[in-house]
């Protein structure tokens, strides 16, 4: 678990350039202990042929030696690992850790020549808005037939016929009448579930891609929310359902109408009782086929159309399941079309991709930028952080939430990481929990200092970070539709103002701070009720401790003064330097190591 002090990363400080133009020669560095004089080689594998590069000492600190190497990003992912000498043997190092035994290449360290995500993206604090629930403007509309009307502070239906019926109408102008909580919370990039017509409050059954729903304010309360969220210098995405659209759509209408119709490629239509493919079988949602070059121009111009209206990116609702059926697999292909439409409509947009469990083997072939992480972050943190006796589902599946120790938590948070480019990784959202799922605060059992944990772990581990609106006060949800609930504007006392100050500060030191935006990670300590790790940047060195529970003082040999930065327990080393964190919990700590 822990490298005994062999580390790289695709951190700034280890890798000269994330964003390698093809062929370009890339200078990348590997720390070792002090001492260690038994050579360091780079492999790399261009073309599939192992090649080896010897590394040569760069410098030395007082506890380690930097070794550096040159690679050529020969490939669209070049692969490249560090071959430790010893003398016992050698040792390999990849994304995934120190290995004294050979492991497969899936988890080299890349280098990845696709077209980089924007440089604004890794850096941001994402906000997630249910537009039905958020804010209302108060201007009264027609609802639609399929529609029953609910007051704000009505309770949510959280299963049955009515679910995606009820409409609480918050709407857009109301989403920009509170542009000023989301400031103060200090979230720079707004993300919409979708905003298009449908026959439900969620939307995700779109009866058009070319307009806005005119329960939300149409395409004009669209056009002041972007103009408004722009002006503060914020940026905003779009949320866009390319596995299936609504029935209602006008392409699948047009289909079902005539089979000689030119929209019949643009699905897939079966001799079964339904008689088209429609995700999981729900009848009201027809699945894409993507293998139709009338559908792709027709997304493809969806995907431009947007972004000349003023979004900043997409997230791509089931990209996990987009162009997959049976024997056909299009899943890449469609990534990187939409990738390249995007990328011709303007450079400096974001595309990523939702996706439930993991999503790893779709990244980094120049499609999605990066993924909603459900499976390495939200999955390993809730099991590490559920409260004792909460007994929840656990994101699909057929069981509940495990409670598992903090070894087992980092394990698959270094699982799923070290698959995946340094670059797919930062570019991810780290999420605690979203419109689909519990809400941290239910999973932690109500106890506000374990969601103070939860929020840290968000907000210092590499990621972009999400929060979903009204984690920030503590709601509660146990499931999905149940954390769909309205934000109680009007009722203070349903507000945990501590939470919110927990948010708002950890989020403006992550803002603060370029250690926790670009730096790299180590992991010093990992404990079943403990993990501690620096995140490093060009000589600064935080130094985060994450307590779910009360735990045994952690001990560490960091020879450096430890100074406040979140909390206010200063530490010094001992006369051999070693720092005794503190043993308390929940708890999340955050120190300065002081420069030497």
């Amino acid at each position: 678990m822990i490298d005994r002090g062999f580390h790289h990363d695709g951190s700034p400080d280890h890798v000269s350039t994330a964003a390698p133009e093809p062929g370009e020669t890339v200078t990348v560095f590997v720390r070792t202990p002090r001492g260690h004089r038994s050579g360091v080689h780079v492999r790399t594998t261009p073309d599939g042929e192992p090649h080896f590069t010897e590394a040569v000492i760069d410098r030395e600190t007082e506890r380690e030696t930097w070794w550096r190497a040159d690679i050529v990003a020969r490939n669209q992912v070049t692969g490249y690992r560090f071959l430790i000498g010893g003398p016992d043997g050698y040792r390999w190092l990849t994304a995934s850790g120190l290995a004294a035994h050979d492991v497969p290449d899936t988890t080299d360290f890349k280098l990845v020549t696709h077209a980089a995500p924007p440089e604004w993206a890794a850096g941001g604090v994402i906000y997630q808005i249910f537009p039905d629930r958020f804010a209302s403007s108060g201007t009264a509309r027609d609802l639609p037939p399929w529609a029953i009307p609910r007051g704000w502070d009505d309770p949510v239906a959280g299963s049955g016929p009515d679910t995606s019926r009820q409409v609480f109408g918050g709407d857009l102008d109301g989403v920009r009448s509170r542009l000023d909580h989301i400031t103060a919370l200090g979230a720079d990039i707004l993300y919409l579930t979708p905003v298009f017509p449908a026959a439900s409050n969620h939307r995700y059954n779109a009866s058009s891609f070319a307009e806005v729903d005119p329960l939300l304010g149409g395409d004009a309360a669209y056009r002041a929310l972007i103009d408004e969220v722009h002006r503060r210098g914020m940026r905003i995405l779009g949320d866009l359902t390319t596995n299936h659209c609504g029935d209602t759509h006008a392409w699948f209408q047009a289909a079902l109408r005539d089979k000689g119709a030119a929209e019949r490629e643009m699905f897939f239509f079966t001799d079964d009782d339904l008689g088209y493919e429609a995700w999981m079988g729900v009848p009201s949602l027809p699945k894409l086929d993507w293998s139709s070059e009338r559908l792709a121009g027709a997304m493809e111009e969806v995907v431009r159309g947007w972004l000349r209206f003023g979004l900043d990116g997409w997230r791509i609702d089931v990209a996990n399941m987009t162009g997959r059926l049976r024997q056909a697999d299009h899943t890449h292909e469609v990534a990187r079309r939409i990738r390249r439409a995007m990328t011709e409509e303007c450079p400096d947009r974001l595309l990523v991709a939702e996706h439930a469990h993991d999503a790893t083997g779709d990244l980094d072939v120049g499609g999605w930028q990066g993924t909603m992480n459900y499976a390495g972050f939200t999955r390993p943190v809730w099991s590490w952080l559920r409260g004792p006796e909460v007994h929840l589902p656990f994101l699909g599946v057929p069981a509940e939430v495990p409670r598992i120790g903090g070894g087992d938590a980092v394990a698959t948070i270094r699982a799923f990481s070290g698959h995946m480019s340094w670059r797919s990784l930062v570019h991810s959202w780290s999420i605690l929990g979203s419109h689909d799922t519990a809400r941290i605060r239910t999973i932690c059992g109500g106890d506000p200092a374990l969601v103070e944990v939860a929020a840290g772990l968000m907000l210092t581990l590499p990621g972009t970070p999400m929060v979903f609106a009204g984690d920030e006060i503590g709601l509660e949800g146990a499931w999905g539709e149940d954390s769909r609930r309205t934000m109680p504007w009007d009722r203070p006392e349903r507000w945990d103002r501590g939470t919110f100050g927990v948010y708002r500060d950890l989020i403006a030191l992550r803002r603060g701070e370029a250690a926790l935006r670009h730096g790299g990670l180590r992991w010093l300590h990992v404990s079943e009720d403990a993990v501690v790790y620096l995140r490093e940047r060009a000589g600064e060195r935080l130094l985060i401790l994450a307590a779910r529970a009360a735990h045994r003082p952690v001990r560490l040999p960091l020879g450096a003064r430890c100074l406040p930065v979140y909390g206010d327990a200063e530490l010094s080393p001992e006369a051999d330097g070693t720092v005794t964190l503190p043993a308390d919990g929940p708890a999340f700590h955050i120190w300065r190591l002081a420069r030497s």
